[in-house]
C-alpha cells in the first residue's frame, strides 16, 4: 500500500475534504484525516484501515480496548478516534431518516441547491429505505459533470445499500433533466439492474425547487 507521502496532492485525504467535503471520503480516508499520521514503521493509512474495520464490526460499542491492539494505535490516537465518535453522538447524530416520497429528501441535498457547480450525489439505503450514507460522487463544472456507473455504485455496493437515490444540482436554476441528464440517468438505471440496487428516484434540485424523475414517471 503506498503511503500518504506517495498519493499525489489531490488524492490525499484532508485536501480531499477540502475539494470535496467529508461526504466524498471512504471511512478509511475519515480515520486517516482525523489522525493525520502514522508511527514509525507503520502508516497511518495501515492504520486507518484496521480502524475503519473496527468501527464497522463494533459501531457505537467501540472501545478503547479494541483500538489499542491496532499496531500503531497509542492512547493519543485513540483517543482522537474516540472523542471524534463522541463528539458526533452529542451533537449529531439524529434518528435515521426514512424515505417514503421525493420530499423526505430534500433536507438532505438543501447544501448542493446553490452551488455554482453541478454536484452528483448518489445516497444510499437500507431495505426499510432508512438512510446509510450520502455521497458526493462528482463535481462538475457549471452544467455538466461526467458520471461513471463505477463511481456512483462503488460505495453503495460496500454499503450492502438495497437501494439508492441519485440527485444533482442544476446551477443555471432550470428543473427540467436535459438530453445528457437522460442519457445518464438511463445507463444508471441499467447498470443497477445488473448489480440487483434498486432506483428509489433521481432528483434534480435548484434554488427554484425540484424535479423527481419518479414523480414524472420516468422511473
Amino acid at each position: 500500500m503506498k503511503t500518504i507521502k506517495d498519493l499525489p496532492a489531490h488524492s490525499r485525504p484532508r485536501e480531499k475534504l477540502r475539494e470535496k467535503g467529508a461526504s466524498a471520503l471512504t471511512d478509511e480516508e475519515l480515520v486517516t484525516a482525523i489522525l493525520g499520521m502514522g508511527t514509525a514503521g507503520v502508516d497511518v493509512r495501515t492504520i486507518a484501515r484496521q480502524v475503519a474495520s473496527l468501527i464497522r464490526e463494533h459501531k457505537d460499542g467501540l472501545n478503547l480496548d479494541h483500538l489499542l491492539k491496532v499496531p500503531g494505535m497509542g492512547l493519543a490516537k485513540a483517543a482522537q478516534i474516540l472523542s471524534a465518535f463522541e463528539l458526533a453522538r452529542r451533537h449529531l447524530l439524529k434518528e435515521s431518516v426514512k424515505i417514503d416520497c421525493a420530499r423526505d429528501i430534500l433536507p438532505l441535498l438543501a447544501d448542493i441547491a446553490a452551488k455554482r457547480q453541478e454536484h452528483f450525489i448518489c445516497i444510499s439505503l437500507n431495505g426499510a429505505n432508512e438512510v446509510i450514507q450520502k455521497r458526493i460522487v462528482t463535481i462538475g463544472l457549471l452544467d455538466k459533470s461526467p458520471i461513471h456507473p463505477r463511481e456512483v455504485f462503488a460505495d453503495a455496493l460496500t454499503d450492502r445499500a438495497a437501494s439508492v437515490i441519485f440527485a444533482h444540482n442544476h446551477p443555471s436554476g432550470e428543473l427540467t433533466p436535459s438530453d445528457s441528464d437522460l442519457k445518464i440517468h438511463e445507463q444508471l438505471i441499467e447498470s443497477a439492474k445488473i448489480l440487483g440496487i434498486r432506483v428509489l428516484d433521481h432528483i434534480i434540485i435548484s434554488r427554484k425547487g425540484y424535479y423527481s424523475f419518479r414523480e414524472n414517471g420516468i422511473i
